[in-house]
């Protein structure tokens, strides 16, 4: 009799354990089809922001070689040839600052018609706050030590505009503005003149791919609430 209890009492044992060990089985196989659920879940996320990125991309090259296109079809050479006369009418003109800002980006020094453009933005401010934003963004953007897209400009111009930052007046940047004028009409401009992008618009000729740095992120003054700006190309 004990025997036969013991026999039974090591069937049931042998059964609780093979049930376990079903049951873990089952378990496993359980997680092992939902990783491989979550698997080709990512996996079709990925392909389908693959697909979104890439119809992005070529909608945002067509659109930017529309833009191209059409920017160059309003620039006659007649009126291309008017921005060889002097500096200022080449600046005065919305294709000639595009086209000049074009050409110092080959030569990595855009941060000078950037910061002059800039200066003409800021002497447009209406309000005092919206004046000290901006003469703020433009400091540390242009004119303090280590800026992002630091201008040369000589130790005492850089002091008057420092000693002024907290009280800006519409004239503070004046003195570096006419600085960095003068620095692109002797130096920049000339180039300008004999480059491929001023002598394409001069002889009709299409727009050729320039080589351009990829440029960091650099902050706007739409980034300010209640800071507007009425110049397009001022980054």
């Amino acid at each position: 009799m004990e025997t036969a209890l013991v026999f039974f009492s090591q069937l049931s044992m042998c059964e609780s354990k093979e049930k376990t060990f079903f049951e873990l089985m089952h378990s496993s196989g359980k997680e092992e089809k939902n990783k491989e659920a979550k698997i080709r879940s990512k996996e079709k996320r990925n392909r389908l922001s693959l697909l979104l990125l890439k119809h992005e991309f070529h909608e945002e090259n067509h659109s930017s070689t529309s833009g191209h296109l059409a920017k160059d079809t309003r620039v006659s050479p007649e009126v291309a040839m008017k921005w060889g006369e002097s500096f200022d009418k080449l600046l005065s003109h919305k294709d000639g600052l595009e086209a000049f800002t074009r050409f110092l980006k080959t030569e990595f020094s855009e941060e000078n018609i950037e910061f002059w453009t800039a200066c003409e933005d800021f002497k447009k401010s209406k309000e005092p706050q919206q004046m000290i934003l901006k003469a703020k963004a433009i400091y540390e953007k242009f004119i303090q030590n280590d800026a992002p897209q630091e201008v040369n400009l000589d130790f005492h111009t850089k002091e008057i505009i420092t000693k002024s930052i907290t009280q800006p007046s519409i004239h503070s940047f004046d003195a570096a503005q006419s600085r960095v004028y003068q620095l692109m009409e002797q130096d920049s401009y000339t180039r300008f003149l004999k480059s491929d992008i001023y002598l394409d618009l001069t002889e009709g000729r299409p727009k050729r791919p320039t080589n351009l740095r990829r440029r960091s992120r650099s902050f706007t003054y739409n980034e300010f609430q209640d800071v507007k700006s009425d110049v397009a190309i001022w980054l």
